[in-house]
């Protein structure tokens, strides 16, 4: 494969436009879904309840379930995973990715993340504000039990899960944090002249690491933060949102190189993907806002609150695998693209998740949003640092062991 496969080509600009103003689309989203939400009420709730049910409880949004594949595919057909025995030239920038992601960063991600938001800012969130969540999937539980820190209500004639606000925003930012990112950090690591197979490879080794750890830490640090989920949610969610567009991309990919070559696949194929994936989420966020609008437009700063732990996790976690980088000995052309990808988040398939296990009007699903809003000018930001402190590091030439 070649080094700048599924990388922007737009004259060299490195970002597309919906990818350099998705801040700005997302701000949009919110206020069209606000006002979806005050016109027609009922019309993402039809949407969502065009679901598949599981003891008479819905688990499965169809609408969203297509709107969520048509996010992920575009991502996964990019990948070549034969791109990953090339890791073994490089063995301390992909050890280091690793730890970074899966040692460090949900871990890290959960404790800044439940500081601010259940002692920092309980108090503007409201410690006795509550949110109504999905109940998990294959658990038979009573009105009046307990489930972790919730209780089982019934609304409308269908049980949900009533949890303190603040634990249904942390859970968010939990799938955030086990979530690496595996599509916009391939912009990231161009801009920042960063070394693009490096990329790549990591790219393709998060795809296959999120099928097994995604599920173990998500069931973990969920149910340390007291919003347990049972491990068919779990499963159930990898399998739709990572693995199944995972196999539809690498059996599509196959067949349309052996059938139209690989210069139609790269040149073509993939510039005409680039704005589904964007155009699939902004739909998703649209109807999410269509549920949380009220919330929004009565607790304006309800979005700062979240984006705070969520700015906070990602320097830190940056300025961490930059660090160790330059203490590991790390050329700047892979230091780059190493403390990238640990800080940033793969959005789609937290939003994805969020959606499935709580509810697409939960405050879950709208932290995971937040993570949408602020990741774009955040890691221009730091892309810019990077390019500013290339200097930090060895030359590239001198490296022949990495």
């Amino acid at each position: 494969m070649d080094g700048d496969e599924g990388l922007p080509r737009n004259g060299g600009k490195g970002i597309s436009f919906f990818e350099r103003y998705l801040t700005v689309w997302v701000t949009l989203c919110i206020i069209a879904g606000i006002a979806l939400g005050k016109l027609a009420p009922g019309v993402a709730s039809r949407l969502d309840g065009m679901a598949i049910y599981v003891n008479d409880a819905p688990v499965v949004s169809i609408p969203i379930a297509l709107c969520l594949f048509f996010m992920m595919y575009p991502i996964m057909v990019k990948i070549d995973f034969h791109e990953v025995v090339k890791a073994g030239k490089a063995v301390r920038p992909v050890a280091l990715t690793l730890f970074i992601n899966w040692g460090v960063k949900p871990f890290t991600m959960y404790a800044i993340s439940s500081f601010c938001l259940g002692t920092l800012f309980v108090g503007f969130i409201g410690t006795d504000a509550v949110d109504l969540i999905k109940m998990p999937l294959g658990e038979s539980l009573a009105v009046g039990e307990t489930y972790g820190a919730g209780q089982v209500v019934l609304v409308d004639g269908v049980k949900m899960l009533e949890v303190p606000l603040w634990r249904s925003y942390l859970a968010g930012c939990i799938l955030l944090g086990i979530a690496p990112c595996t599509a916009m950090v391939l912009v990231w690591g161009y801009l920042s002249k960063g070394n693009d197979g490096h990329t790549l490879v990591m790219v393709a080794i998060n795809s296959l690491t999120m099928l097994l750890l995604f599920g173990i830490l998500g069931g973990f640090l969920l149910g340390v933060g007291k919003l347990p989920v049972p491990w068919e949610s779990l499963l159930l969610s990898i399998s739709v949102y990572v693995a199944l567009p995972l196999l539809a991309g690498y059996a599509s990919r196959k067949w349309i190189i052996a059938t139209k070559g690989e210069l139609w696949f790269k040149e073509t194929f993939l510039n005409f993907l680039t704005p589904v994936t964007i155009s699939a989420l902004l739909i998703t966020l649209i109807l999410l806002f269509s549920f949380k609008g009220e919330t929004i437009v009565q607790n304006p700063l309800t979005i700062l609150w979240i984006a705070v732990p969520l700015f906070i996790q990602t320097v830190f976690v940056f300025i961490l695998g930059y660090g160790l980088a330059k203490i590991f000995g790390l050329t700047y052309a892979n230091a780059a693209p190493t403390a990238m990808i640990g800080a940033s988040n793969h959005f789609e398939v937290a939003i994805a998740t969020a959606a499935m296990l709580y509810g697409l009007s939960s405050g879950a699903a709208l932290a995971t949003v937040v993570g949408v809003l602020i990741e774009v000018p955040l890691m221009l930001m730091l892309v810019k640092f990077c390019l500013r402190t290339q200097n930090w590091f060895r030359d590239a030439a001198t490296s022949n062991t990495e």
